[in-house]
């Protein structure tokens, strides 16, 4: 009997094995370089930091041929690759194991390693920044990645104020810089090139980057563009996907809640899809079958029901269900203590929950990745009264909404459907209002 219940279950284990395989489809990617219909995302890099304590010290890269023209000289790097360089440094010894799995667990990541490699790879791009005799401040960028300055032009990068009412947009019509990269492509590696836009903003102080390069893909007669991580980075390690047709093909840039991210769902020919990301190794997208409807499916997009859970209300014992709060809008925001723009959202909430009816509107806010007593003295200093739920490894919130970044928030109507994502300051306070009259 033992062993026919064996034979059993091992017998549905790969029926159910071969019916998951036969519903993922693989789609060739080509190159674009351009933003497409995506907006415009920057991320900061920073100079290196002399601080014997930093755990990232000895990754740090080594050049040579500075520029003697220019003093106070700070070197740094661009990352086309996060995961690959955090991958190849442990591998190599430069980084803990107990930092590195802190870092799994902080960016909610578990290591593709068909997409790694462990030989260590030219996935970082070296860049000086210093002053000239006019006290000006120039840069050079390593863009054939040789590790050497002496044959890299310097220039003043574009500098912006960062105020609120600036044209960002603007940026998309700078000639970026090209430079050369290393990827693994089966499972070779392989030299690439990709551009880079870089940008001084003067308000905070603070270098920005992006990739303007976006990649497409074909199923049938429909074509999907493909968004690696905002144009943060050139992994696709989480792709962002947008059907392209005649309400996008020709947009310069589609809202956010348009774009389906990894583990969401796209509708093509009426047929929808889970977005499974990109296999950059193997150069696809991939993307599974699914005979469910709409209304069947939980997920973090505009439309979808999202996913249930329940938490203890920070200090209290309090529990929270999200679906003992139907019949109420309800907007989750996902932040972590140390998040400066979560930190600036404080006082705008604070307000709208002072004067909002909390019979039919509440505000539960998913804390992650941050100490419980810097989360109380936030809580105590500013005064916050919504629900704080931490995400946990009991409760796994973060995780169950694929949470990768701060911050993060989801309007939910009555009937339990998400009706819009990342809103904030006066955009949530005309949204609730608008839907509360």
């Amino acid at each position: 009997m033992k062993i026919k219940a064996f034979l059993l279950v091992t017998s549905v284990f790969f029926c159910s094995l071969s019916y998951a395989q036969e519903n993922i489809i693989e789609l060739p990617l080509k190159t674009v370089d351009g933003l497409g219909p995506f907006g415009i995302s920057m991320s900061g890099i920073s100079p290196y930091m002399d601080d014997a304590n930093n755990p990232w010290k000895s990754t740090y890269l080594k050049v040579t041929g500075l520029p003697a023209n220019l003093t106070d000289l700070k070197p740094g790097d661009i990352e086309t690759n996060m995961y690959q360089s955090v991958y190849q440094d442990y591998s190599s010894g430069k980084l803990t194991k107990e930092f590195y799995e802190s870092l799994q667990k902080s960016w909610n990541w578990k290591p593709d390693t068909l997409n790694l490699s462990k030989i260590p790879i030219k996935c970082k791009i070296p860049f000086v920044i210093g002053k000239d005799a006019a006290g000006k401040t120039q840069m050079v960028v390593d863009v054939n990645n040789n590790y050497d300055l002496s044959d890299d032009p310097v220039f003043t990068p574009y500098e912006m104020t960062g105020d609120d009412d600036e044209n960002w947009d603007s940026l998309m019509f700078i000639k970026p810089i090209i430079v050369s990269y290393e990827r693994l492509s089966d499972n070779k590696i392989i030299t690439a090139k990709a551009p880079v836009l870089i940008i001084y903003v003067k308000k905070f102080n603070m270098y920005m980057s992006c990739f303007p390069q976006y990649a497409t893909a074909r199923l049938n007669n429909t074509e999907i563009a493909v968004c690696s991580d905002n144009f943060s980075s050139i992994s696709y390690s989480r792709a962002g996907l947008i059907v392209l047709d005649d309400s996008t093909r020709n947009k310069k840039k589609v809202s956010r809640d348009k774009i389906i991210s990894m583990s969401e769902y796209i509708s093509i020919n009426g047929q929808i899809y889970l977005n499974k990301g990109v296999i950059a190794n193997k150069n696809v997208l991939r993307l599974e079958k699914t005979n469910q409807s709409q209304d069947q499916l939980y997920s973090t997009q505009v439309g979808f029901k999202p996913f249930a859970f329940e938490g203890q209300v920070f200090n209290t014992n309090t529990m929270v269900s999200l679906e003992k709060l139907k019949g109420k809008y309800v907007y989750l925001d996902f932040w972590a203590v140390w998040c400066g723009p979560c930190r600036q959202e404080i006082p705008n909430l604070k307000a709208l929950y002072e004067k909002v009816d909390k019979s039919k509107f509440e505000i539960i806010g998913i804390v992650g990745d941050s100490p419980t007593d810097q989360l109380g003295k936030m809580v105590s200093e500013n005064s916050i009264t919504w629900p704080q739920i931490i995400s946990d490894d009991k409760n796994k919130i973060k995780e169950k909404y694929s949470v990768s970044g701060y911050p993060t928030t989801l309007l939910i109507n009555p009937e339990g459907i998400i009706v819009a994502k990342d809103l904030r300051g006066n955009e949530l306070e005309n949204k609730i209002n608008e839907l509360l009259k």
